[in-house]
């Protein structure tokens, strides 16, 4: 099972302050990235993997977006995602993405938004988002960079003139990494790029875009503090079709 550490109070009070969680999708660094990645929403029928507060469902019916399905672990998420629900056609699910269940051919795209590397069966879950899309379906989503992941102590080094540089190490070891970030003993699951490319690839998906995320210069020109992101990439961004 996943470990739902969004239902641990001290994880989702932290959580819950994030400009992400407060200003929503235009509060996530990467967001116009994303978004430039998705098709015409209108008369789509898609799937939210992860979908916490359910901003991107609310976002995606509001583009046009025929039924959503919004599906999370945590129980605190989807209180939160169902209060702000008045849309009918935005459904709410609990699921946990290791032994995920979707029906046959039921969706135009599957979206998720920094929940697979909380996963350990991604190869399963593969599986049942294929089967899961419609001919020409797409999948589109984001992950922690293997790079930003990979480390055993991620945390930046300073020099003595004060350049900060990221500590790369055991980026060849894939599996569990345990970091305290807003709670003690987060656990996420490194792989390498060539890991997550190549499952796509064997579960049967075309990839149509890798971006590994960085700030565009008019991101720095709003977000100086920003800047610090250009020294290693902290986001993977994946587009593919079935």
């Amino acid at each position: 099972m996943t470990q739902n550490i969004y239902d641990d109070p001290a994880f989702f009070r932290g959580y819950s302050q994030l400009q992400r969680s407060i200003d929503g999708l235009a509060g996530a660094a990467e967001w116009p990235s994303m978004r430039a990645l998705l098709p015409d929403l209108r008369d789509l029928d898609i799937v939210d993997l992860g979908c916490g507060f359910g901003w991107f469902c609310r976002w995606a019916r509001e583009q046009g977006a025929a039924n959503m399905l919004g599906l999370d672990v945590s129980d605190n998420m989807l209180a939160r995602a169902e209060a702000e629900a008045a849309d009918k056609a935005i459904r709410y699910g609990k699921a946990d993405l290791e032994d995920l269940q979707l029906p046959v051919a039921a969706f135009d795209l599957v979206y998720s938004s920094l929940a697979f590397h909380y996963i350990q069966n991604v190869s399963g879950l593969l599986a049942t988002i294929h089967q899961a899309l419609k001919p020409g379906g797409r999948l589109i989503f984001s992950i922690e960079h293997p790079i930003y992941m990979a480390p055993r102590r991620p945390d930046w080094l300073v020099d003595a003139e004060g350049r900060k540089s990221w500590p790369l190490d055991s980026y060849q070891m894939e599996g569990p990494r345990v970091t305290d970030w807003l709670a003690e003993g987060v656990v996420k699951q490194h792989r390498t790029m060539g890991t997550t490319l190549n499952l796509l690839i064997s579960s049967g998906f075309t990839i149509a875009h890798v971006e590994e995320w960085t700030p565009t210069d008019e991101d720095l020109a709003a977000h100086p503090d920003w800047a610090i992101e250009r020294e290693r990439p902290m986001f993977l961004l994946i587009s593919t079709t079935k």
